[in-house]
């Protein structure tokens, strides 16, 4: 096409993971004439082989001949990405040293919500027959069909059988007659609009101080606010002010989940204060319910989004609040594709869009809770459960005393806790942070253990579907008849417990009783986790055997002991946050018990078997010291310069050869920085070597909080020869080594800055 037909140039970011070059996904495009393009707009563009979607970013990057470009098809009719957005896109980009590319794929990644809804097939009553001018045999199922069509628009053929009680062939045999008329209908999705205008619960005094505090701050700008209560103190019915608040400004709202598929009684809770269901976003949505959501999202139809990390990009144009709730969550934390904290990238997000955040936690984490000491963030605190109910009394169980069989794992003094709760029609709850029903299995003759082919794990036994299974890959095989080491049949032993096991041994104590297993595996999506929390309300289940997707969260009037079968699982491994993962856990899951006991009433007991009663974590939980805890623990971080203390960037080395991801992480240990206030440690085989068939090695970079670490990452990266997006299946925060190996033996590097893991 002669260039005399264009206008200008542009830059455009398209969504890609890689980038060729440095662009990191911006690329310059022509604009025919009388096309008017601004920052923001969503075009379709060619790109390689394909036709993608993208955003107008600004003018041309330059570089490339004019005669060289390629030219923009289309402007998308869909609201532009906000400037606010784009800015955010960026940000984040740069923080975690993505590609923007990468970052706006995670914004578009339902492309098919931006094309025009697809008709579907529906049907009219014919004006001859509204007449009554007709010459076919009327049955009494075509006469309900077309008493019931009668002054109605189009309907799906679907809607007009189940309604008229007969089958779809019934509709097809009045088409066919010319009784009705097929038309064109478009499935459109009519979304309720919570309604602030509902009155809430009555709120305590200390509810109503804290709900007013938060409500002073929607429309004022730019804010944090740590939402700090004890387990049942009403930390949700306070922010849930704060949401009606924002609805009457017309703003829209995000709420932020660790686990949104597993979050039965929040959703009732919100649907009972506002009238209506928020819209929901998270990996369990059909195709097609993600393409509807995220239109409605854009064109502003929804009014609050309750959503998984992942919903943080979602392009919300009038967003007045975010709230993070369970901000301490790791799960909040995406080590995949571009790495990023979904908690403090939702900070920036409403930083950039001035806008009010509310970080919302029975146990902080102690970044939060070091910010808002230092007043960075306001601090909202709730010490008391709502009604009077009184914080469970805690015991710790020595089981250096028990002297247990090899084969049990339940003390004598927690089956007789369980005792008690049982013969007073209560409800226990047995915590047990370990999916399946055997960690390990191995052979009683030669000692071989099942490993997975494709990481350095054991193959955890599951009984019930009788499998085993990795944890870390999902690789999934039946359990063989002989050892594969030395042909011994029928020689295997399961070693240690899991949720499957552990209700195994109940069973053994307590025949009749009814038990349900509460575990990722159990609970595979929100309707079986509805109907579970259905089941524990309704007292049709006298136990709940969990891991921690119960541990928080949850209220159970009738559920009155905790029993943690194994405190110190957490503890073990170096985990420089392990100690603070273990109380907030225990602490959480201690909070399920006794939330509607009264002082004057039998509390909730919690029962917490330990082989070390003396480590301070078990000793705070005794104690219900948490701000001795939080004192501690921030003391400790302190004098090692550790977070949030220091800066942490973490360098992972992974490819299918082993030589060459120790060649590339040795030249990464070499060309390491060597300056004041900052430390590398590595390469050193990650604790999971092999991962997915792909051999690990890590590099820790330990920074003082002067030190700006992605400047500092970018040169190292230089010095040894690597970029960012050098591997078009590698994610956003990647690079590559090849050596001189060939391109399938490249190693592959990923920057995770505040690395929240180190598996």
């Amino acid at each position: 096409m002669p260039n005399n037909t264009h206008e200008h140039e542009i830059s455009v970011l398209v969504p890609v993971t890689f980038a060729a070059g440095d662009s990191g996904g911006f690329y310059d495009y022509l604009v025919p004439t009388g096309l008017e393009l601004a920052p923001g707009d969503i075009v379709r563009v060619p790109f390689a082989s394909r036709i993608l979607l993208g955003v107008v970013w600004g003018p041309a990057l330059g570089g490339v001949a004019k005669s060289k470009l390629k030219c923009v098809q289309e402007k998308l009719n869909h609201p532009p990405i906000a400037d606010h957005m784009r800015t955010f896109i960026e940000w984040v980009a740069k923080y975690n040293m993505a590609g923007p590319g990468a970052v706006l794929k995670m914004v578009f990644n339902v492309p098919d919500a931006l094309e025009k809804p697809k008709p579907i097939r529906g049907f009219i009553l014919c004006p001859l027959y509204s007449s009554g001018k007709y010459e076919v045999r009327i049955t009494p199922a075509r006469k309900r069909v077309i008493d019931f069509m009668a002054g109605k628009p189009a309907m799906s053929a679907a809607d007009i059988a189940r309604e008229a009680g007969c089958s779809p062939s019934v509709i097809n045999g009045l088409a066919k007659v010319g009784l009705i008329k097929e038309v064109e209908i478009l499935n459109q999705h009519i979304w309720q609009v919570p309604d602030y205008k509902l009155p809430g619960p009555k709120l305590s005094a200390a509810q109503t101080k804290a709900a007013t505090e938060l409500c002073a701050r929607v429309g004022s700008g730019n804010s944090v606010t740590l939402v700090d209560g004890v387990p049942g103190s009403g930390k949700t019915e306070v922010y849930f002010e704060a949401v009606a608040k924002a609805l009457k400004m017309g703003k829209q709202v995000l709420v932020l989940l660790p686990e949104i598929a597993l979050t039965s009684q929040w959703l009732k809770r919100f649907s009972v204060r506002f009238g209506a269901p928020p819209a929901l976003w998270h990996s369990d949505l059909t195709p097609a319910k993600r393409r509807e959501t995220w239109a409605a999202v854009a064109n502003g139809k929804i009014r609050v989004v309750a959503g998984a990390r992942s919903a943080l990009f979602l392009p919300l144009t009038e967003l007045g609040l975010i709230i993070v709730d369970e901000e301490h969550e790791p799960a909040f934390k995406q080590e995949e594709g571009v790495f990023y904290n979904a908690r403090d990238m939702a900070v920036v997000r409403a930083s950039l869009s001035k806008i009010p955040i509310a970080l919302v936690s029975a146990t902080p984490s102690l970044e939060s809770a070091v910010n808002a000491k230092n007043g960075k963030y306001h601090l909202v605190h709730l010490p008391e459960r709502h009604g009077g109910a009184s914080l469970p009394d805690v015991e710790l169980i020595d089981m250096r005393t028990e002297k247990l069989p090899a084969t049990r794992w339940l003390s004598a003094a927690l089956i007789d806790e369980l005792k008690k709760v049982f013969s007073s029609g209560e409800q226990a709850m047995l915590f047990l942070n370990r999916r399946g029903y055997a960690p390990l299995t191995l052979c009683r003759t030669c000692g071989h253990r099942l490993k997975c082919p494709n990481c350095s794990a054991w193959m955890v036994e599951h009984r019930t579907g009788k499998r085993l299974q990795c944890h870390h890959c999902g690789h999934t095989s039946a359990m063989p008849e002989n050892c594969p080491e030395c042909d011994t049949e029928d020689s295997f032993a399961a070693c240690g417990p899991g949720v499957e096991r552990l209700a195994e041994e109940v069973k053994e104590y307590f025949p009749n009783l009814r038990v349900a297993l509460a575990s990722s595996d159990t609970l595979s999506g929100p309707l079986k986790a509805a109907d579970l929390v259905r089941r524990i309300e309704d007292h049709e289940v006298d136990l709940i055997i969990g891991t921690q997707v119960v541990a928080k969260g949850y209220h159970f009037p009738l559920l009155t002991l905790v029993g943690v079968v194994d405190g110190d699982l957490g503890l073990a491994g170096g985990d420089l946050r392990a100690s603070e993962r273990t109380y907030q856990l225990l602490y959480q899951v201690a909070g399920r018990a006794g939330r509607e006991q009264k002082q004057t009433e039998k509390p909730g007991r919690v029962r917490v078997q330990t082989y070390m009663p003396d480590h301070p974590v078990m000793l705070a939980i005794k104690k219900g010291s948490r701000d001795g805890f939080v004192k501690a623990e921030t003391a400790a971080r302190k004098q090692m310069s550790m977070p949030p203390f220091g800066r942490l960037v973490a360098l992972i080395v992974s490819g299918v050869n082993e030589r060459s991801v120790d060649e590339a992480a040795a030249l990464l240990g070499r060309t390491a920085p060597n300056m004041e206030g900052v430390q590398v440690l590595g390469p050193a085989p990650a604790p999971l070597s092999l991962l997915r068939g792909k051999h690990r090695r890590r590099l820790l970079m330990k920074l003082e909080t002067s030190i700006a670490p992605q400047p500092l990452v970018g040169e190292w990266l230089a010095r040894a020869g690597m970029r960012l997006g050098a591997i078009g299946n590698s994610g956003g925060n990647s690079g590559a080594y090849r050596g001189g190996h060939k391109k399938e033996m490249g190693a592959r590097v990923q920057v995770d800055i505040d690395p929240q893991g180190f598996m």
